[in-house]
């Protein structure tokens, strides 16, 4: 593989650096840049500017007003957009549902999700896991069962992120129990304003409400809203998730952090010394740096691979295993250069309030809750435990 960029990519760079110096609103780059949290008006935003662009889903077919880049294109703007500090663009539609459509969905279903995902009409979360199947997903309980034109859902959804904004929900509901419990799986689209439907939110170790319990009684689905064939879902949801999972590596926002990190650590005293020249911090700072530099080549191997149609299979699992670890000893050690003070909790400050009242450098209210969030990362997604089993079955053939 040529690591080296060519003039035309080169090009490509400075035109997604011109676009995001122009457009990308200073009010959001700045709470992004400072670990502050986004209203949904200011995600929807940034959402309406990449529409307008024609940049919002890189991955999918122009047909179906998609950007259709390649690889590398994608890992450009990835990389420059969170340089730049912009936020994140919410997934589930874009990056995890539309994929699922346009393998196996209706063409019906492709004309009528695929623009209202794009116009920000539509606002998808992922019903996947449950109270007593997470990282054995195959185990869920949440039912559908026939009755007409319609299914009729009953059961409980947990860790659903971001679920308290959308208005629709892609589900994994079982509608058979005859053989393997991956074989009686269906993969059903459902309106969260359907009677039936509640959502509960849950309050994390950050003190952020960002996920949520879903509940569904009696909820009517039209069978129409099924994607592919009954029974078939266990089949989608792997080829969803081996996408969630290269999309968890996070390569952008780990070098955003780095460079944090590396600005941090050269500010900080530490015995009179910048940090940065401490021999035990320097040596954790460059062992995460080389750890960056190779999973970003291996990312790129990837969704290479998934840019000619193939779906990542295990490499999905080592980018997610070692992404997340990347990610999380990024934030320990900007938690461990901000010292005490990273003690304080400042929910005000983190809803978008200022950091006058005290004396604390800018990144200072943000390091403790970002490091306590990012706890999860080596959970959801499929544990990382998971995931190396799923390297040693698919590659070690153990």
């Amino acid at each position: 593989m040529d690591l080296s960029y060519t003039a035309e990519q080169d090009a490509f760079r400075a035109e997604v650096r011109a676009f995001l110096a122009e457009h990308l609103p200073k009010r959001l780059s700045e709470k992004v840049r400072l670990g502050k949290r986004l209203t949904k008006s200011e995600m929807e935003e940034w959402h309406a500017l990449l529409n307008a662009q024609g940049w919002l889903a890189p991955n999918w077919p122009a047909a179906y007003g998609g950007a259709e880049w390649d690889a590398v294109q994608r890992q450009i703007f990835e990389e420059e957009a969170c340089l730049a500090y912009a936020p994140r663009v919410v997934p589930f539609g874009l990056m995890m549902l539309a994929p699922v459509l346009l393998a196996f969905g209706s063409e019906e279903q492709k004309r009528h999700y695929l623009p209202r995902i794009l116009s920000g009409e539509d606002w998808w979360c992922q019903g996947y896991s449950e109270p007593g199947a997470g990282s054995d997903l195959a185990s869920l309980k949440t039912r559908a069962q026939r009755d007409g034109d319609h299914y009729v859902v009953n059961g409980q959804k947990t860790w659903t992120t971001l679920g308290q904004h959308a208005n629709w929900i892609f589900c994994l509901v079982r509608t058979g129990t005859e053989g393997k419990p991956q074989e009686g799986i269906s993969f059903l689209l459902i309106d969260m304003a359907t009677p039936g439907v509640t959502v509960r939110p849950i309050t994390l170790i950050d003190g952020e409400a960002e996920v949520n319990e879903v509940f569904f009684d009696n909820v009517r689905v039209p069978v129409a809203n099924l994607v592919g064939e009954e029974n078939k879902g266990w089949t989608y949801a792997k080829y969803l998730l081996t996408h969630e999972r290269t999309n968890i590596a996070g390569v952008g926002f780990s070098n955003a952090a780095l460079a944090t990190l590396k600005q941090v650590a050269a500010q900080t005293l530490s015995g009179g010394k910048p940090l940065a020249q401490n021999p035990h911090f320097a040596a954790r700072m460059a062992q995460v740096e080389i750890d960056l530099m190779a999973m970003r080549t291996t990312n790129l191997r990837v969704v290479s691979a998934a840019a000619k149609g193939q779906a990542p299979g295990a490499e999905s699992s080592m980018l997610k295993v070692k992404g997340t670890q990347i990610r999380q000893e990024l934030t320990s050690l900007l938690r461990r250069a901000t010292g005490p003070d990273a003690m304080p909790f400042l929910p005000d400050y983190l809803e978008g309030g200022d950091n006058q009242t005290l004396d604390l450098p800018e990144h200072a209210p943000a390091a403790a809750p970002s490091y306590f969030n990012m706890r999860k990362l080596s959970i959801f997604g499929g544990s990382n435990e998971i995931q190396r089993g799923i390297i040693t079955k698919a590659i070690l053939e153990l």
